[in-house]
């Protein structure tokens, strides 16, 4: 078996989260039998047990506080659109989690200590609904409704409190949050640094502090240019910035995000700065900053336990994830072999129209230049990192440089870098990714007449529109699960998107018309010259069949070389199977078009 398939087969393994008042119970996912699914682990006995067995996977799940039931999503196909489920710990029938609710997609989750539950609903007829089903309650009731999106924040420590967070203002990408009484949903406070604002801001909740008889909010808040934490008191109406300095002085620069330690006496933060990120503890009291020790690449998630220790899930680019411990040794193993390394990445800084613009490079074993692949991110409001990643290592066994760009609207760098795609979609990342491709063509790394524009989701879209503006940059392309005609993307995507999309364009498409004419794919299917590979899930709600319909049907009557794949699954696929069909095909359509 090639080595790039090994790294797809290998089983792995998500951060084990844990039941706040029985921490030996804790949930994890695993792609061990083939397909994700959600496992329970009782560290007490080592036993492990596959909570969940469907044909398309499971990946959403969460513990009740008392250990007792494991919640689970269950969608239809991987479309997003579902219902809550339940079994117990130790194993039995599932059940309706929470009865009398019709499918929907998910808003969020809140599991209370005393049994209240919290339940996030969106669709398209009632946009965002937020259902308490109070302890032994038979049915939920309403406690929030708005047609703009929103979701559940966090229930206090002992239920009397919930915390929204919500878009009522209309900008998707700066989120508010609004406290309210669970006894008759009256609001306590509101933080909203949008409303009134000409250069808004956002908010986060990061959760009400887990000790009895304490109201605080830890929020994350961009009142600095980028993400940080700070504490708000909504009872009191006090805000407690958090001046989070290093031992030496310096300010930590980057997006800071941080969680309670169970004591509520300290704060677990995590640093996120140029594609890397690193632990640290900051004491409440004191204040006090001490770092853990995390190897140099990406912390991909982090828990505080209640002994003091630390369990994070780490990568880099050449060493596969592993979830370790501040105590030292690893926490928790997939079975099997551990799948092959990969290649360190090299961190290129590169002048663009915007500002610099970093680039993580990856080059395969020989002399350049390369045939090289631009393997460009989703989101938009994520960011490529040096963690470790099945994909791009399998481009590089096949002789290929990968560049991987994180262009504006990439998190990471600031609030304004983040920001700055607003109202010219997908026009302005172009520009960052074609100011790193000259440079790659430049240094000779990239061979100009190899050169492949792919991506996944958001990456897709700007793989897709990349072909059209600069059509005589790339010598093919590989879209998957993208947007390809905008308008009907708009029509057709899930309700929480729809919000998203009317705050990057400035309007819907009828009040700003030329803004998404400008930024959709299918405006410059004329001008692609180069062959065109896609591949689609039929049940994708985030971006759906029929706008992806469209743009093939556009390439079929104008002759351009192109081929199709569609696969029957959401926003990607949770089967490794099938993941490696969709990428083996890729890598064959990639090779053959150009001759190698």
């Amino acid at each position: 078996m090639p080595a790039w398939e090994q790294r797809f087969r290998a089983a792995r393994v998500s951060l084990p989260d844990w039941a706040d008042d029985a921490p030996d119970r804790s949930l994890y996912v695993s792609n061990a039998t083939g397909t994700y699914e959600v496992y329970a682990w009782d560290r007490a006995t080592g036993t492990h047990r596959q909570v969940t067995d469907r044909p398309h996977g499971t990946t959403d799940g969460a513990l009740s506080p008392d250990g007792a039931w494991v919640w689970w999503f269950d969608d239809t196909d991987g479309d997003e659109f579902g219902i809550w489920r339940r079994q117990p710990f130790e194993g039995g029938p599932d059940q309706e989690a929470v009865p009398g609710l019709a499918p929907s997609y998910e808003a969020g989750l809140a599991l209370g200590r005393d049994g209240t539950v919290v339940l996030g609903r969106s669709t398209e007829e009632d946009g965002t609904t937020l259902h308490l089903l109070r302890p032994g309650a038979e049915a939920p009731e309403e406690i929030y409704r708005h047609a703009e999106y929103g979701g559940v924040g966090d229930l206090s420590h002992d239920c009397a409190l919930l915390a929204v967070d919500h878009t009522e203002h209309g900008d998707a990408m700066h989120t508010a949050i609004r406290v309210v009484r669970t006894a008759d949903g009256s609001t306590v406070a509101e933080l909203d640094e949008v409303t009134g604002r000409a250069e808004p801001l956002g908010l986060a909740c990061l959760g009400f502090a887990p000790v009895p008889g304490d109201s605080r909010l830890l929020v994350a808040h961009q009142r600095n240019n980028r993400w940080e934490p700070m504490l708000w008191d909504p009872l009191t109406g006090l805000e407690t910035e958090l001046p989070l300095r290093t031992e030496d002085g310096r300010t930590l620069p980057g997006d800071v995000s941080a969680q309670w330690r169970p004591d509520a006496k300290a704060l677990l933060v995590e640093h996120e700065f140029e594609a890397r990120s690193e632990l640290y503890s900051y004491d409440l009291a004191d204040g006090r900053l001490t770092r853990l020790d995390t190897p140099r690449g990406t912390v991909s998630d982090a828990t505080a336990r209640p002994d003091g220790t630390v369990e994070f899930l780490w990568s880099s680019a050449a060493e596969p994830s592993v979830v370790r411990s501040t105590a030292g040794g690893v926490v928790l193993r997939a079975p099997g072999a551990v799948p092959p390394g990969s290649v360190p990445v090299e961190d290129v800084w590169v002048d663009g129209p915007g500002g610099r613009v970093h680039a993580l490079v990856q080059r395969p074993a020989g002399e350049g230049p390369f045939p090289t692949l631009f393997e460009v991110h989703g989101g938009p409001t994520h960011h490529d990192s040096d963690s470790f990643a099945a994909g791009p290592a399998a481009w590089l066994d096949h002789g290929f440089a990968v560049v991987r760009v994180n262009y504006r609207g990439s998190t990471g760098y600031g609030q304004a870098w983040t920001d700055a795609l607003r109202e010219r979609v997908g026009l302005i990342e172009l520009e960052d990714i074609g100011a790193v491709r000259e440079w790659a063509v430049r240094s000779g790394l990239a061979d100009p007449a190899r050169l492949v524009l792919s991506g996944g989701s958001w990456g897709g879209y700007l793989t897709l529109l990349g072909l059209g503006i600069q059509p005589d940059a790339w010598s093919l392309g590989l879209a998957a699960v993208p947007v390809a005609d905008y308008l009907t993307a708009y029509a057709d995507e899930m309700e929480a998107l729809k919000s998203l999309d009317r705050t990057l364009f400035g309007g819907t498409p009828e009040e700003v018309p030329e803004r998404w004419h400008a930024s959709s794919p299918l405006t410059y299917v004329e001008r692609v010259k180069v062959p065109v590979y896609i591949s689609a899930g039929v049940n994708d709600p985030r971006c759906p069949i029929r706008q992806i319909e469209n743009f093939v049907t556009r390439l079929e009557e104008l002759g351009t070389p192109h081929e199709v794949y569609r696969y029957d699954a959401g926003h990607g696929s949770l089967v490794v199977e099938e993941r490696i069909k969709q990428l083996r095909l890729e890598i064959d359509f990639a090779r053959r078009h150009l001759g190698l």
